[in-house]
This record gives structure tokens, sequence and C-alpha cells, in this order.
């Protein structure tokens, strides 16, 4: 019996999901849409151009295997790219690009526009957006804070597409296929400050159009206030007239049905327009619970871009910069410590170093290491600190003296590969990371590696009393 499309990509997102992590998964893959298998070659359709280039780059090696794994030899893949009524070209062997007849986009009976009274004449400023206007154009207070710029945004593979897409926003708003752009991650890890940035940017490349930022609560209550006073004509005609409109927390929106169906139509007027809209989630839209599926729907014709915890590298860069804009100087071993001591929140991060610099400045103290520890050891007991796989890899190479930066190489020394086998081993034992993400961390090995380590640590253990002891005072260290 012959296989379907679905069945081949149904078998190839088996493989490719144990593979990555949960939210490269999400974000890369749920959205495609296998559309025909003939002749060995499986056809795939993608959202946009971007997406197209992106895969090519980042996963050409795994989707290549995938597909001759479940095609045989001759297999391939084409893709078919939603465009903007334009089209461009592009070959590769073995992959090539199968162009799409028709946009997919909304038709005009998808929109259910809310009336608006158009004989309105009489133009005023307004100082912010909650003061209802009667009014063709307004000036508002945008609301953005002026240092969340992409100048002081530290870039970094966690969080490279989302400000990749973000400032293409911003060079073209409402003409990209980034609409909506829904940012989304955990919380303090700088969704805030990348949706600031891109209406900071646009507000400095296009001064004439209209941004404002809000979050979902100051929407909520601003539309509760509107039908008290039944005034709800007056509050859609001000969320239409606006160029760029960035939302932070649409997961709030949850269980408001009616606040959810005004939006709807906001939303659909917004983007008939070429309005550029962007959002903030904690979660992707397929994770969310309690949003209708039209406007679940709608979250989905963009693109939405994750923001992951920041490797070491980008830790110690951030503090770095904002060390560098207080004009400060603190030892490199106190930074470093810092950033291996707290990886999972940028925010808390900051909050720290904060405690640092108050010590400096208050109380007149020399910052040393020890100091340094006693505070931040504190801290992170204070906020419930979860280790990571970046300190499990810090404090294996200390206690062997080795530098970090042999645990991701290509060497085969025996020492190193052993460092690396027991970082491999604690980090399956002692984190919630996939297999695929450990070996990612551990010099891009495969999930397969991984499990290959944490057996030869186990084996080890049982019939070498010394490493038993490296594993025993190890595991002391890490969770110290």
């Amino acid at each position: 019996m012959p296989v379907t499309h679905q069945e081949v990509w149904q078998n190839c997102l088996s493989v490719i999901r144990d593979n990555l992590s949960h939210q490269s998964f999400t974000t890369w893959f749920q959205p495609i849409v296998p559309v025909k298998l003939q002749d060995s070659v499986l056809t795939i359709q993608v959202p946009s151009q971007f997406f197209y280039e992106w895969l090519e780059e980042h996963y050409i090696t795994l989707l290549r295997k995938t597909i001759r794994k479940e095609l045989g030899p001759e297999g391939r893949l084409e893709y078919s790219i939603i465009m903007d009524n334009k089209v461009q070209q592009g070959n590769g062997e073995p992959y090539t690009i199968k162009l799409p007849t028709a946009n997919k986009r909304a038709t005009q009976n998808d929109f259910v526009p809310m009336p608006i009274d158009l004989n309105r004449d009489n133009a005023k400023e307004i100082p912010n957006p909650f003061i209802i206007p009667g009014l063709k154009k307004i000036k508002i207070n945008s609301q953005l804070k002026e240092n969340y710029s992409f100048e002081n945004f530290v870039e970094g593979e966690c969080n490279r597409l989302a400000r990749s897409a973000g400032f293409a926003v911003s060079k073209a708003p409402g003409g990209t296929a980034f609409n909506p752009l829904l940012i989304y991650s955990n919380v303090g890890l700088g969704k805030t400050h990348l949706v600031h940035a891109i209406g900071l940017e646009v507000k400095n490349n296009f001064p004439e159009k209209t941004v404002l930022y809000v979050t979902v609560d100051q929407f909520t209550n601003q539309f509760i206030d509107a039908v008290k006073n039944n005034s709800q004509n007056d509050f859609v005609h001000f969320y239409q007239m606006i160029d760029v409109l960035i939302i932070d927390d649409i997961q709030f929106l949850s269980g408001k049905e009616r606040t959810q169906d005004i939006f709807f139509n906001i939303f659909n007027h917004l983007h008939q327009n070429n309005k550029q809209i962007v959002l903030t989630s904690d979660k992707p839209p397929v994770e969310m619970q309690g949003i209708k599926p039209r406007l679940l729907s709608r979250f989905k014709w963009g693109l939405s871009a994750d923001l992951q915890v920041p490797d070491l590298e980008t830790r110690i860069a951030i503090v770095e910069k904002k060390l560098y804009q207080d004009g400060i100087e603190i030892p490199q071993e106190v930074v470093e410590y810092l950033a291996y001591s707290i990886s999972t929140n940028v925010r808390e991060l900051e909050g720290a170093l904060i405690s640092i610099i108050a010590q400096l400045s208050l109380n007149r103290k020399t910052i040393t290491l020890d100091l340094a520890r006693q505070m931040i050891d504190k801290f992170v007991k204070n906020t419930t600190r979860e280790i990571s796989i970046d300190y499990i890899q810090k404090v294996i190479c200390d206690y062997f003296n080795l530098p970090v930066e042999l645990m991701v190489s290509k060497t085969r020394k025996r020492e190193i590969v052993q460092a690396r086998q027991l970082a491999m081993y604690f980090s399956k034992k002692l984190t919630k990371a996939s297999l695929a993400t450990i070996g990612l961390h551990c010099g891009n090995k495969d999930h397969a590696t991984v499990l290959h380590a944490c057996r030869t640590v186990n084996n080890l253990q049982d019939t070498d009393k010394q490493f038993k002891t490296y594993i025993d005072e190890l595991e002391k260290k890490i969770k110290l």
C-alpha cells in the first residue's frame, strides 16, 4: 500500500522532534504543511521566503538525512512558499523550491468590521492613549521606554531569529511576511525589551507613523470603560488608526470573550490595511488555552519567534553591556561568576548585578570575588536557582583544570572526552533539558552520543573507585 505525503511527513517529524528542543520544533516545523508526494519528491508548504531560508541555513543536514531515510537515496524536498503577491525563485541541490499559484490569505468574507462614525473632524491632541478621541489623525504617547532600544539589546543564538525578524519589521512595518510578529518565551528573557525596540526603531525610521505599546490589562480596562460609557465605537476607531500596535502578554486575553471579539475586529482592520501588529506571549499559539480558534488562527498568519534561555557567552555580554552603560568596572572573574550562577532569567541576572553595583557605590566596598560570591549565592538562594548545563560544564572544567572552550571542541583527547561525558551525565541527571539540547551544548552531539556517554559514566562508576570519587565530589560541587 503506497504511503501518503502526510504519512511521510509525520514520520519525518517524529525523527526531527527527537533532535530539536521543544521551542525550536514548535517554531520551525509545526507550521509546515505537507502538500504532495510524487516520484520520491515531497512538497511542503512554508509560510514565507524567510522561513524557507532559515530552514535551509540551520536544518539542511537534518532535513536531508530525514527525507532520504523515508524516501531512499533519491528522496528530495520541494518547498511551496506563500508570498505577498510576489515570488522569488531559488535552487539548491538536493532541494528545490516550488512556488504557489495563489496566496492563501484571508478573504474579505473573513472580516467583520465594527461600525465607525466617519463624520468626525474635530482634531485635538491627547497626552496618552487612554483618552478616547473622535478624530481622523491623532498624536499620542506611544508609551515606549527609550532605554529599551536595539542598541541595548544583546544579541545571541538564543534570540537571533526574534531580533532579526523584529529589526526587519521596524524597517518595513506592515510590509513583511511577519505580520503579526509574535514573540514568546518564559518570563525575564527580554520580550518586552525587544518589542519596545521595534517600536522605537519604527518611530526613528517613520516619524509620521503612530506607534502604540499597551499591555493586555490596559487594553481590557480601556474596553471595559468604553462599555460603561457607551463609547465602544470611539474605542474601536482609536485603535483602527494605529499604524504599529504592540500588545504585551496577549495570553491574558484567555477567557475574556468580549475583549477577544473586539480585538479580533481591530486585528482584522489593521491587518487588512497593512498596519503592523506585534504581540508577546509566554507560549506559542498552539499552546494557548482559552483563546477563540478564529483569533488563534490570526496569530499564526505571520511569524512566531521564541526567545530561549541565553547561553553563557550571551549572559556575560549582557553583564558587560550593563557595566559599560553605567561606566562601572568590576573584576572579570566576578562578571563570569555572576553569569555562571544565574542562568535562566535575564531579569534576575540584572537584579543581582544591581546589588553588586550598590555595594560598590553606596557602601564604598571593593568588589572582590569572595564578596561577590557571598552576595550572589544569597541572591540565588532567594530566587531558587536552577542548575544549568553551562554551570555544570564550568564546575567540571574547574575541577579538572580544563578550559571550558575544550568542552565543545572536536578534540578526542581522553581527559576532554571524559569531562564531556561527565557533563552530559550530570546534565541529564540534574536538569530538565532534552537529550538533543544537552548534545547541542556539548559540542553539537546527537542524542545517541548523549545516551552513550551516560551509559559509559554509569559503567565506570561501578568498576572504577577513583572515577566514583570524581562523580561524588562533582555532584556535591554542582549542588552547592
